[in-house]
């Protein structure tokens, strides 16, 4: 996919300005995972149940990479419930948003699909017309032939997941990628509810390279700590990492 060019544009009018800390959180998973190796490009952003903030922190961590001039885009893969157009204010320049479903069902190219938004180095396929059952979207090949054809391209392929407890969707995605972020809420997502994510990401043979913590107290022994410190040790976050949005991308 040299020269590889969106034909069209977009602009996401509604990008909020992050208090210090959560930013400063996305940006260091942003920078854990360049540490990751140059053989990772497609990342899952997965959580285990609705509201846990997996599609904030794709967007942020999309966001991020893109203004550090890498070139990086974001698959809405939330087939059935995305809110990403709506919820960010995303406008094509010229004419209507096709979609990831309205491309994964038609005879199509990418590069009538995927927008140039106004962000750095950062494009964008979006979700539009939520379906009932994507199975057969996901299940047929060319969404497989999709991934392979971007990562020729791009440095990242963000995909926003739907949550891995409700829908079979995230396996299958999760067998195409090259690792999954999954992202936990602290204080209302139960260690076995974590266990059986991290079960069936094993399953999909999809390596877990880190958890984000999304709205965990800040500070040494807050309550995330103190109830999931034991299971989780310091492999993926460490003892004392606690934060707003904390992160662990590991090897």
């Amino acid at each position: 996919m040299e020269g590889f060019i969106p034909k069209n544009t977009a602009k996401i009018n509604n990008m909020p300005t992050l208090p210090y800390a959560i930013e400063e959180a996305v940006n260091r998973l942003r920078v854990n995972i360049s540490f990751l190796g140059s053989e990772v490009k497609k990342i899952m952003v997965i959580s285990s149940m609705p509201d846990e903030g997996k599609s904030f922190v794709t967007m942020q961590l999309w966001r991020q990479m893109a203004e550090a001039n890498v070139r990086s885009i974001l698959l809405d893969m939330d087939l059935r419930k995305s809110v990403t157009v709506d919820k960010y204010q995303i406008e094509q320049e010229k004419g209507k948003i096709l979609g990831m479903s309205y491309y994964l069902a038609n005879d199509i190219s990418l590069e009538d699909c995927v927008l140039r938004t106004d962000i750095g180095k950062g494009d964008i396929l979006p979700n539009v017309d939520n379906v009932v059952n994507p199975s057969m979207l996901l299940e047929g090949h060319k969404f497989e032939r999709t991934l392979k054809e971007l990562e020729e391209y791009y440095r990242y392929i963000f995909i926003d997941s739907p949550p891995l407890n409700l829908v079979s969707d995230g396996e299958k995605i999760g067998s195409l990628c090259d690792g999954a972020i999954l992202v936990v809420r602290a204080g209302e997502t139960s260690k076995s509810i974590v266990r059986n994510s991290i079960r069936q990401l094993e399953r999909a043979n999809c390596p877990l390279v880190g958890i984000v913590l999304s709205r965990a107290k800040t500070g040494t022994g807050g309550y995330y700590a103190k109830k999931y410190g034991g299971y989780y040790g310091n492999k993926y976050y460490g003892s004392k990492s606690n934060y707003y949005y904390g992160y662990g991308a590991q090897k």
